[in-house]
């Protein structure tokens, strides 16, 4: 088994009620509080509320974006449908599971992968203080065996319960005291982290999403519509909070056929506007973005990806939307397609989303999906970032000229009054144009507004942002979105192992940029392409779109288990003997 050195994985398993995702949001915090990086997702079960959950987290002393390989330790307060999500839970024999022996006999899936067991009487242990809980225990217990220590823990339990539930604070701190104790007495082996790097300023606990909402708002966004689904929902609540403090509007839609509209609307009077949603509610915003391209509104969609076809598996990540993202609308729909590579490059992803969308007056659709969107991490603060909504607009025209909204220039990009800008009316609908915007059917005019709305994308100077590129070497690893940490690890893995690999990560998935994809490939003469898909989309969509040196590899399955740093330096290994 392959442990990172700098980094422990924990696994905390319960029942609805059994209190797990707190005691791990509280370990993040406490993490976060004594100076480590950390990376807590979640497991869960399609249920709105109660259901079993488990909390899968990395720690670290240096930045980290990706799942382990296996975990280290795996604590049950009970095993309550702990099966449905057993296969999530890699273990090998250097792996410690921490059970309570009521709640029975560890389940066959997770004892025969030679992880040592040890029993852990969490109940009990609560019961012997007023008021304590056995997600407190096992709280301390985890503190102990990592070395974290009891203090950080106890800091995030006063700010989040001392002023308002004394009580709760008290009970709650003497059973992590209690669990500490418990762990350092325990005959287990410590997986303590090593100490943790100086740091320079504070650092953001943060989630994909509302990482993502904070770069809406940086990047210029004022209006919002949309309607909850999971997993974007949390980005929405974020920006229904957000924008009202800066003058700016949220509306919760009826369904996203209305939101996409809306937004559409709102751009139209002048206002940046994004909407947020998930595989479902895109493929009902496609006639919308459709009339986007047509009339040339800007709108930045949102989309947190998860398990599909149809509602598929709502709480679960995958990366099976790209094709209806970059090829779903009918007809030449030339538009924007960007995917974040990690919970912090959710804002900067979708901050310049924003801008490109104003910039080009074109929609833009931003791939996320549930592995970033719903989890939690602690990263170093996000820097600023120059890109914000610089729309061009259009002014009254001088005496003698006629205002052309679709007028053939250069660049593609024609200025767009704000409504009631005098002299600069114009139709603005989904029917064929000429630059003045009246409607026409003839050959000709399709043909320039068509390589005008194609010629904007293609123009435009992207510059070093449309991907990360790291390394050299013969074999190219290309990803995209969530894979981009694992892949990264496995590259660097590799590098110790003296194979030189590089990492190329597209953040631009559409418009395609031949001439930088073939520079990053100079050199290259094996490919490992590294997604979260059935079909192999992402592989299928470089070949077709691109002209690579050599017939790629391909390391490839759906969700809901992700793909791990092991596996993609596993293949690296082979592809370099």
């Amino acid at each position: 088994m392959s442990i990172s050195s700098g980094s422990v994985s924990i696994a905390l398993c319960g029942s609805g009620g059994a209190g797990v995702m707190t005691a791990a949001n509280m370990l993040v915090d406490a993490a976060a509080q004594a100076g480590y990086y950390a990376l807590f997702s979640r497991s869960s079960g399609p249920q709105i509320r109660g259901g079993e959950a488990a909390a899968l987290l990395r720690l670290s002393a240096e930045p980290i974006t990706s799942v382990d390989d296996t975990f280290q330790i795996l604590l049950a307060i009970d095993w309550l449908n702990v099966v449905r999500f057993a296969a999530e839970l890699p273990l090998g024999p250097d792996s410690l599971i921490l059970a309570d022996p009521a709640a029975g006999e560890v389940p066959e899936i997770l004892s025969r992968t030679g992880a040592r067991i040890v029993d852990l009487p969490m109940k009990d242990l609560a019961q012997s203080i007023p008021g304590g809980r056995p997600n407190m225990i096992a709280l301390g217990v985890v503190a102990a065996l990592t070395g974290l220590g009891v203090e950080p823990v106890a800091e995030v339990l006063g700010k989040s319960l001392k002023k308002k539930h004394a009580d709760a604070f008290e009970a709650s701190l003497a059973a992590v005291r209690h669990g500490a104790e418990t762990g350092q007495s325990l005959d287990a082996p410590c997986r303590s982290l090593p100490a943790p790097l100086p740091r320079h300023g504070g650092r953001w606990t943060i989630s994909g999403n509302h990482a993502a909402g904070l770069g809406a708002i940086r990047g210029g966004i004022r209006f919002c519509a949309a309607y909850p689904i999971t997993p974007a929902t949390e980005s929405l609540e974020y920006l229904s909070s957000a924008l009202p403090k800066i003058g700016g509007v949220f509306v919760q839609a009826e369904d996203e056929l209305a939101s996409i509209n809306m937004c559409i609307g709102a751009s139209f009077g002048g206002d940046a506007s994004i909407t947020a949603t998930a595989g479902p509610g895109l493929a009902l915003m496609t006639e919308g973005l459709g009339l986007a391209v047509s009339s040339e509104t800007p709108v930045v969609v949102l989309d947190v990806q998860r398990g599909g076809p149809s509602t598929g598996i709502p709480t679960k990540s995958e990366q099976s939307d790209l094709n209806i993202a970059i090829y779903g609308l009918h007809g030449d729909a030339p538009h924007l397609v960007l995917a974040p590579q990690s919970i912090g490059d959710c804002l900067f992803t979708t901050q310049w989303a924003v801008h490109l969308a104003e910039a080009m007056q074109a929609p833009c659709i931003v791939l996320s999906d549930q592995s970033l969107g719903q989890s939690r991490a602690v990263i170093d603060p996000a820097p600023a970032s120059p890109f914000f909504a610089n729309r061009e607009i259009a002014r009254t025209p001088a005496e003698g000229e006629t205002f052309k909204r679709y007028a053939l220039t250069n660049t593609g990009v024609s200025p767009m009054p704000i409504p009631g800008t005098p002299g600069c009316q114009y139709t603005a609908d989904g029917l064929e144009h000429a630059e003045s915007g009246t409607p026409s059917s003839q050959a000709s005019d399709h043909s320039r507004q068509l390589d005008k709305r194609l010629r904007k994308l293609v123009l435009h100077d992207y510059g070093s942002h449309w991907a990360s590129i790291e390394g050299e070497g013969e074999i190219a690893v290309i990803t995209w979105g969530s894979c981009t940490g694992a892949a990264r690890e496995a590259v660097n893995r590799a590098r110790a192992d003296g194979i030189n690999a590089k990492l190329i990560a597209p953040r631009l998935l559409y418009p395609t940029l031949p001439e930088q994809m073939a520079r990053a490939l100079d050199g290259v003469s094996k490919i490992l392409v590294v997604e979260q898909s059935h079909l192999g989309q992402f592989n299928r969509y470089l070949r077709g779109e691109y002209d690579l040196p050599v017939r790629p590899d391909l390391l490839s399955r759906p969700g809901p288990l992700p793909i791990r740093p092991g596996e993609i330096h596993a293949r690296l290994l082979a592809m370099g003997k």
